[in-house]
């Protein structure tokens, strides 16, 4: 052993036991991974990013290919790359696969920064992009032509829940050879099996209903197709994308009660959704699991679940400064964006700046996350800040 403290509190000559297992997987840190010798350094590097040896911290630790493991589990696939943020994720498919010339298409009820991206991003790399409506098959079939090399889904829409035809419209993607990337965050990999569907590429914002706590930023994408990950791995590698293992941690540990914790926001949102249609000052409930909702036959047909998202529209005769009123007067939800933690949320948007043309709804819309508080307790809360709010 040194002799000089300074060297000594770096090698120090205690390891741990070879062996050693407890109920949460251990957690990795580091960026510099050390090689047992010389020739293990070449054979390393000439697999950087794959999970047969570990050659660097920001490409896999046996933290993070624990959960890539998982969560290839959670959605039946074989591959997994871990990103940042499931806006990461999105990045990540969209910069892989498409090239000057190509373009994608969004479902017009599309994530917004996922729109975003396509919008201001992609078009300095010569990558155009078309919306359609996920609610027409034929749409999506009108505009798909000889540029078209990938092809988004949601289900349900964002914000406006909208469920979507998943079986037909992939189907006619995939007659035309053309990739299909689910954004499978509601979902979950709970609520359906996205790669039992057809589709290509899965995406999830692990930073909602995988974590659980609200206290991480993660996405993830998955696939079974061998060479579409090995597209997705180059890119990956090429963009540093890298999360850290704090925030593997967190995830981790949020897996094992996923489907009990969708299970009980599903049953508390339906119940509220429910009870808000019965409100004189609600015009539309929109939740998949109700027939109120556009779409709600084909997730009657895709799934039995419906995780904890629903919005309402506020009859078009009430201003904005009661539909502000009543979000500002609960007071067990919380004024916030995300979604899939423990406390409930409410969200107002201002719908003709996200949605327009074709199908736009009239009045005010608001955004409800249920969360993991007692049903009860949440609907009196909704009761109250109607009642302030509409005097009814």
């Amino acid at each position: 052993m040194p002799k000089n403290l300074s060297t000594k509190l770096i090698h120090d000559d205690y390891f741990p036991p070879v062996g050693y297992q407890a109920v949460p997987p251990g957690v990795f840190k580091g960026s510099t991974v050390l090689f047992p010798d010389a020739v293990t350094v070449r054979e390393r590097m000439r697999a950087f990013g794959r999970r047969d040896g570990y050659s660097y911290g920001l490409y896999g630790t046996p933290t993070t290919y624990i959960l890539e493991q998982r969560l290839c589990a959670l959605e039946g696939a074989r591959h997994c790359l871990l990103g940042p943020s499931g806006q990461a994720a999105i990045a990540l498919v969209n910069l892989g696969l498409l090239a000057a010339g190509d373009e994608l298409l969004l479902p017009s009820n599309v994530y917004g920064p996922a729109l975003r991206h396509a919008r201001t991003t992609l078009p300095p790399l010569g990558i155009t992009h078309q919306c359609y409506d996920p609610m027409d098959p034929a749409d999506l079939e009108r505009k798909l032509g000889p540029r078209t090399k990938l092809v988004w889904m949601e289900a349900p829409g964002s914000i406006t829940m909208e469920f979507p035809d998943l079986r037909k419209l992939v189907a006619i993607a995939k007659e035309n050879g053309v990739v299909v990337a689910l954004d499978n965050t509601w979902g979950a990999g709970v609520a359906f099996k996205p790669f039992e569907l057809g589709v290509d590429i899965s995406i999830h914002a692990l930073t909602k209903y995988p974590s659980g706590g609200a206290d991480v930023l993660m996405g993830s994408v998955t696939t079974n197709d061998d060479a579409l990950h090995e597209r997705l791995r180059i890119a990956y590698l090429d963009l540093g994308m890298g999360v850290g293992a704090n925030d593997v941690e967190f995830v981790l540990r949020g897996l094992p009660t996923l489907e009990a914790r969708y299970h009980l926001h599903d049953a508390s949102a339906r119940s509220l959704a429910t009870w808000m249609a019965s409100q004189p000052a609600i015009g539309q409930v929109l939740h998949p699991a109700l027939d109120s909702c556009p779409g709600h036959e084909h997730w009657a047909s895709h799934c039995s679940l419906a995780a904890g998202l629903f919005s309402v529209l506020f009859k078009s005769g009430y201003a904005s400064s009661q539909v502000d009123s009543f979000c500002d007067r609960l007071k067990l939800f919380g004024i916030g964006l995300s979604w899939g933690g423990p406390m409930s949320l409410v969200m107002p948007y201002d719908l003709p700046s996200i949605r327009s043309g074709k199908g736009c709804y009239e009045g005010h819309l608001v955004r409800f996350s249920i969360g993991l508080e007692n049903t009860d307790d949440l609907r009196e809360d909704l009761e109250q800040a109607m009642k302030a709010s509409f005097g009814r």
